[in-house]
């Protein structure tokens, strides 16, 4: 790509092109953080509205039946699963990650030392999500485990010995986009005796996922970056249909149980899947992410995901392009994988100095990206990320052509010298 009317071209080639449509974007910003919180769908207002007004609104509690309120987590599930390589009745939505990573890990660690008692070890990255380690440090406690970090992605394997119990990784890392390859490392778990889960936020309607094909044990994933379900969407959970039913997961509530409706004072997990779930489903929060599941869904004319993968390699691939050959001499570097193989659906980039002000200076242009701080006490993850998402449902060639240009003007002209780009908000 080397000037803006080839990006025009492309685009103007592009069959994914009118997927854009269905999204409110505001004109004239260039969104590069659907990878942190997906865009509001046109169709979503309404529908939340139709929720509210009309069936909270008239219908009242019958709406829990005549409006099917309470199958929203099978049915939204049987969406998202097909995203995911995952068969009809096999995945709920509830809660959030964190809660379903706690849910599945703590299932997982049963089975694992219910076959091997001696299995002591939950593995995962130093570079992980931190709250999944977080939950993993607190499951380590509650059942006697330790939590073994691999420094780089090369190590994981090192660490799967007779000692694991489970291992814990992000299918695409939050810092880097690297993605791991999810059969071959469980493969190696299987082969060591452990379970795997994956965490799919990164995944999960951005890039094809095969959880059957894969072989794996567990997953997990947010509605609210890819798959465009609104700010705090609720999470996702599946687990193979050869563990559904073997173990309880901890947070036994009544939505789980197998006749919720029966009022009993003992819990008796429902069969499946559906044992997973644990309180009230949120409805409205459901019927926005039930809208966001739809924007994906609407590829699978145009080549699903596969097409999707496509475009989004086209496109992480000539924005890291367009960035070392138009911004070198200015301390940037890449650190995302420049193999395709490797890459997810965002680009991520190092400044020695300037991370957190260069993405200020780029928003106040309209170019929205963010920023993640990097970690002192450790070498491989110290440095601090200014990360680039490429949703290809909206993302536009021409956008990663202005993109660049801004951040060139930026970097030329020194814009993120200016003190208000240096003070911290609460969110980055």
């Amino acid at each position: 790509m080397k000037n803006r009317d080839q990006a025009a071209a492309l685009d103007a080639a592009d069959p994914l092109a009118p997927l854009r449509d269905q999204f409110e974007l505001p004109p004239g910003l260039i969104y590069l953080d659907g990878n942190s919180l997906g865009p509001l769908p046109r169709a979503t207002a309404a529908r939340v509205r139709q929720v509210v007004a009309d069936e909270w609104g008239r219908g009242l509690i019958a709406s829990w039946n005549d409006a099917g309120w309470i199958d929203l987590p099978q049915r939204i599930g049987d969406k998202i699963a097909r995203l995911v390589g995952a068969g009809p009745g096999e995945l709920v939505v509830a809660d959030s990650t964190s809660v379903n990573l706690y849910k599945v890990a703590s299932a997982a660690l049963q089975a694992a030392r219910a076959d091997a008692p001696g299995r002591t070890r939950i593995v995962s990255e130093r570079s992980n999500f931190p709250t999944d380690l977080y939950i993993a440090e607190s499951l380590a406690r509650q059942h006697g485990c330790e939590l073994v970090l691999a420094a780089t992605p090369d190590e994981l394997p090192t660490l799967l010995d007779e000692r694991a119990a489970l291992l814990m990784l992000t299918h695409v890392n939050y810092r880097s986009g690297r993605m791991h390859d999810m059969a071959a490392l469980t493969a190696a778990a299987h082969a060591a005796g452990a379970r795997v889960i994956w965490d799919l936020a990164h995944s999960a309607g951005a890039l094809p996922v095969d959880l059957h094909g894969a072989g794996a044990d567990y997953a997990v994933g947010c509605g609210y970056k890819f798959l465009n379900g609104g700010p705090g969407a609720p999470a996702f959970v599946w687990v193979h249909p050869r563990h559904a039913g073997r173990f309880r997961q901890p947070l036994a509530g009544w939505m789980g149980h197998a006749a919720p409706f029966a009022f009993t004072p003992g819990y008796e997990p429902a069969p499946g899947i559906a044992r997973y779930l644990c309180g009230t489903p949120p409805v409205i929060s459901m019927a926005a992410l039930d809208c966001g599941v739809d924007t994906v869904l609407a590829a699978e004319p145009l080549g699903g995901m596969a097409a999707l993968r496509a475009k989004s390699l086209a496109l992480t691939r000539a924005f890291a392009e367009l960035v070392e050959s138009r911004c070198a001499g200015y301390g940037l570097a890449l650190v995302s994988p420049p193999d395709d193989a490797h890459r997810g659906s965002q680009v991520c980039l190092t400044h020695p100095s300037a991370g957190y002000a260069l993405i200020q200076a780029l928003i106040a242009r309209g170019v929205v990206g963010d920023f993640r701080a990097g970690d002192p006490s450790h070498a491989p993850s110290a440095a601090d990320i200014l990360r680039f998402g490429f949703a290809p449902l909206y993302v536009r060639f021409v956008d990663v052509w202005d993109a660049v240009e801004h951040l060139v003007q930026v970097l030329q002209g020194g814009e993120w010298q200016q003190a208000r780009f240096a003070q911290r908000a609460a969110v980055t």
